[in-house]
């Protein structure tokens, strides 16, 4: 198994977080995102819309990290990260449709925009994060959900959690969002939890 991947993205975080969670050996290609290598023929072949992460497993080639994730735990997970009855299901995806929404056009766009200096509004990043953040701090404020679905860790978590984690490199605070400090502090307990550069244990 090989995964293309870049250090500092959130995206790729959570699927080398995902597989050392799960304890699957793979090879990890660093692609060279400042030279371009990501939109090089021969990543295209990889990725034809020259993005990272990209799964290797066999002959499988899988992009998106939320696909990633669902693929992983659906293949070495069990249900315990994903489950298979409708309702949990639903339950889980909501959130994976959250991490590629909400939280990539809120915290993540402030991120990118204020630590890397893309030409992203970051005003308006910030301001999309706060309704989001409002809203997942809502939901693990109630004593029944101490993670985000089915009162369990799931690929839910992992999926919305580097982004949120790193909301402070986006100029987003987390001082006012304890039930959100709790949650992540949970994450980092979890067996094989591993760092990358903007979180730590």
């Amino acid at each position: 198994m090989k995964l293309y991947d870049l250090e500092l993205s959130g995206n790729c975080y959570k699927v080398r977080l995902f597989l050392s969670l799960l304890d699957i050996d793979y090879e990890l290609v660093p692609v060279d995102f400042m030279g371009k290598q990501h939109k090089s023929p021969e990543f295209l072949k990889l990725n034809p819309l020259g993005q990272i992460p990209v799964l290797e497993d066999g002959d499988l080639v899988l992009r998106d990290s939320q696909a990633i994730l669902v693929y992983l735990a659906k293949k070495y997970g069990g249900e315990d990260w994903f489950p298979t009855d409708a309702v949990g299901i639903g339950i889980v995806t909501q959130w994976l449709s959250t991490a590629a929404n909400e939280i990539a056009r809120g915290p993540a766009d402030a991120r990118v925009g204020t630590k890397f200096g893309f030409g992203i509004d970051v005003i308006a990043a910030q301001k999309k994060a706060e309704p989001i953040l409002n809203l997942i701090e809502q939901h693990l404020s109630q004593t029944e959900n101490q993670w985000l679905a089915l009162n369990r860790p799931t690929i839910a978590d992992i999926a919305c959690f580097p982004y949120i984690a790193l909301a402070p490199e986006g100029g987003i605070s987390l001082e006012n969002y304890p039930a959100i400090n709790k949650w992540c502090n949970q994450i980092k307990k979890l067996p094989n939890f591993i760092e990358m550069p903007g979180i730590s244990k």
